[in-house]
């Protein structure tokens, strides 16, 4: 379960960071666990142009992710 889920979650991270670039808008995705959202943030960073921060309280926690500026 934990590999297919991360494999999700960086084709997650990898779409939205695209869509970042396109649109130059930030993006909010919904709350995650600590896992998640690192698998996430490695995602993002794998592709220029954009960062990620995390925002909120868990377990509301989320990833925001922007383009650079």
């Amino acid at each position: 379960y934990r590999a297919q889920r991360r494999t999700d979650l960086t084709e997650i991270g990898t779409r939205t960071a695209e869509r970042v670039l396109e649109s130059g808008e930030p993006v909010k995705l919904a709350p995650m666990t600590p896992f998640e959202r690192k698998v996430v943030h490695d995602a993002i960073a794998a592709v220029d142009g954009v960062h990620s921060e995390s925002e909120g309280v868990e377990p509301e926690r989320r990833v925001v992710v922007l383009k650079d500026s």
